[in-house]
């Protein structure tokens, strides 16, 4: 292997380079170059100083991740950076790209930053469910103060270098086609003066002068943070390093980092890390699949789903095409995209020339024809196979050939679906999830005759508009809505046997989702779909219903809403469930949460299995990004999957069998060969 790291001198500046593709990590031989370039330069008496810069499309963008749960190969992080701290010699990162993680601990640990206007520095490691682990919790409230440095070390999202710079993490902002020249020249006028230390910093003491800091920032983040460890540890490390001299300090971190690295959480969450990553390839797919242009989408469809889709093409810069049935509707739909966009703008996460722009890319119109152009059509109509059928049918006649014809369908046959055309090969499934707009998920459904490069483009172009994709065979719900559909009818089993409705709901929040699936209800409403005749009650919910207990909309559903949509527990819904149980003979019991957890959410575990064993899903992994992502299952457990691997399948298997629930073979033979869904 070629060696990573090579130096070369600029007088008496002494110029360390890493060239390790494609993003710099820093693996054992790059610790090891490093190490030994910045030893080599302090031991050489002409030399005055160091730069330490990178090549390639980067600075050092952290910890090279495929080491974790690996024997560690020395050097460590640690011990590479404090050797280069303790010169006495000014030693300066010359940044561009992104300096993530070990990345900006190296940068931490030099004496000076600079950094092209581009550049983005931050420690994401609690995304990977941990802290930083090479003294970066105790430099950085050091070098910045305790205030500044929580919101990088404990949420994560790096920052750019003019904000880096306004909080004390850089000290100068160079040429964008300069770095290496400019950090050379700042080096230089450098030499000969007394080296600032981050770890000698004070800027630390605004934590110590005032504690509460500590607490005001947890409850600023309590909603994001609730259920992870790894934010709470970082907000203990920050504490630490105004309360613990800096070698205790780093001792602190260190325990913190081994703790977290060592549990489930951490576990799941690289697991996801990975998952997210392995979702974009498709086995059979080749990588070098050519891809089909999209320069126009169009979209059938301009109400909320409609809307919320075509949003995702106006923001990435690709011109829309809405076509509606009535004038009426198209206008409103157009108004709800116009209101959208004002209102990202006025919350400051968009410019008003943003806007404009977006909205410009919209054309409205009524008539089909509109849509020949296209080169792609997503369908977002009514949930009924006739109407999608006529839509395709339609579609078909006017489309130009080549152009991909997609169904945002959450449930439908797209096998079925594409009968209604002459091609087949081109239809394929793109189920959104609502709001279109916001949510990550888009499950790319695969029909019997999709063609290859259908799919790889609708995959490149998911992530193009910022949406995490995942592949499903075609099945009744694919495979998310096919995983809720066991859980639902569990939940509902439940209350007719004596369980709390909000007990359920609690059951779920307290596992880490946001919400349960009666609060879930009376979001969405509880009359949608509904026949409409009050005196035709069948169902709990049609019960619920005739007693004009539609959802959060009307202030009552299954449970009373207030003027802030605060939910309590309704005595009229509980009489209505009790008298529906007695109609139906069920008998009435007290039901642990532990029971209602295992009745929830074994069944997804089984369900998930025979996707698996369906071969409706490339892997587990898929199945978890899928859920993470479009349903909130807690990314602390690492998704459905993860998660039975963790408890055990064969625990899985026991208590389903413990409740009188079917078992599938394929979570059998796993359970009994002491085997795991993600190898």
């Amino acid at each position: 292997m070629t060696d990573p790291i090579s130096s070369h001198r600029d007088g008496e500046v002494l110029v360390v380079v890493s060239n390790n593709p494609p993003v710099n990590a820093l693996g054992q031989a790059v610790r090891a170059g490093l190490k030994r370039e910045v030893e080599a330069g302090l031991a050489d008496d002409s030399v005055k100083a160091i730069v330490i810069r990178c090549d390639g499309r980067t600075f050092f963008a952290g910890a090279d991740i495929t080491e974790f749960g690996k024997a560690p190969q020395g050097p460590s992080l640690p011990e590479t950076l404090d050797a280069m701290e303790a010169s006495d010699k000014p030693v300066v990162a010359a940044i561009h790209g992104t300096a993530l993680g070990g990345g900006c601990e190296v940068a931490l640990a030099c004496h000076y930053r600079v950094a092209v206007p581009s550049a983005k520095l931050g420690l994401p490691e609690v995304k990977l469910g941990l802290i930083p682990g090479a003294a970066g919790t105790q430099r950085m409230p050091r070098l910045v103060g305790a205030e500044a440095a929580l919101p990088l070390v404990v949420g994560g999202d790096p920052i750019s270098a003019k904000k880096a710079q306004s909080i004390g993490l850089l000290d100068a902002i160079v040429g964008e086609d300069s770095l290496e020249a400019d950090a050379v020249a700042f080096a230089r006028s450098k030499i000969g003066q007394s080296v600032p230390r981050a770890s000698e910093g004070t800027r630390n003491q605004d934590g110590v002068r005032d504690p509460d800091i500590f607490d005001k920032f947890r409850a600023s983040q309590a909603r994001k943070i609730r259920g992870f460890d790894a934010p709470n540890a970082a907000i203990e490390a920050v504490k630490a390093a105004g309360e613990l001299p800096y070698a205790e300090g780093v001792k602190k971190e260190r325990e913190l980092f081994g703790k977290l690295m060592s549990g489930t959480q951490s576990a799941a969450m690289r697991h996801y890390f990975f998952a997210e990553r392995a979702a974009n390839k498709i086995d059979d797919v080749p990588a070098d699949t050519p891809l089909i242009p999209i320069k126009r989408v169009g979209i059938i469809g301009a109400g909320t789903m409609g809307g919320g889709i075509g949003m995702n093409f106006l923001t990435a810069g690709i011109p829309v095409t809405i076509l509606e049935m009535q004038q009426e509707a198209l206008d409103r739909g157009a108004k709800t995209i116009r209101k959208n966009y004002e209102n990202t703008a006025k919350r400051g996460r968009m410019t008003e020339d943003a806007v404009e722009k977006a909205m410009g890319l919209l054309k409205p119109t009524l008539d089909y024809s509109e849509l020949a152009d296209c080169d792609l059509v997503i369908e977002a109509v009514y949930e009924n196979m006739d109407v999608k059928k006529q839509v395709f049918a339609k579609l078909d006649e006017v489309v130009k050939q080549g152009a991909i014809l997609a169904s945002n369908t959450s449930y439908l046959d797209i096998d079925e679906i594409a009968t209604a055309t002459k091609r087949p090969g081109y239809v394929v499934g793109m189920h959104f999830f609502s709001p279109a707009n916001v949510m990550k998920l888009l499950e790319i459904v695969r029909g019997r005759e999709t063609r290859h490069d259908v799919l790889a483009t609708v995959m490149k172009l998911a992530k193009t508009i910022g949406k995490v994709a995942a592949v499903s065979g075609v099945c009744p719900g694919f495979i998310g809505n096919r995983m809720l559909s066991p859980r639902q009818q569990q939940a509902n089993a439940l209350i007719m046997e004596g369980a709390n409705y909000w007990d359920i709901d609690d059951v779920l929040l307290e596992f880490g989702f946001p919400m349960g699936p009666f609060q879930m209800g009376d979001l969405a409403g509880v009359d949608i779909g509904w026949h409409r005749d009050p005196n035709r009650i069948e169902t709990l919910r049609d019960a619920l219903c005739a007693a004009g207990r539609w959802g959060q909309k009307v202030g009552k559903g299954f449970y009373d809403y207030d003027e802030a949509r605060n939910r309590t527990p309704s005595d009229e819904t509980r009489q209505i469930i009790a008298d529906f149980a007695a109609k139906e003979g069920k008998p009435q019991r007290e039901i642990s949460k532990d029971e209602i957890r295992e009745r929830l959410l074994y069944p997804m575990v089984d369900e998930g299995a025979k996707i698996l064993d369906e071969k409706m899903a490339q892997r587990a992994s898929d199945i978890d990004v899928v859920w993470i992502n479009g349903y909130g299952w807690p990314l602390y457990t690492g998704g459905p999957m993860f998660w039975a691997d963790t408890i055990g399948l064969k625990t899985v298997v026991e208590g389903l069998e413990k409740h009188g629930l079917p078992v599938s073979d394929y979570l059998r033979r796993k359970a009994d060969a002491g085997e795991r869904f993600n190898a």
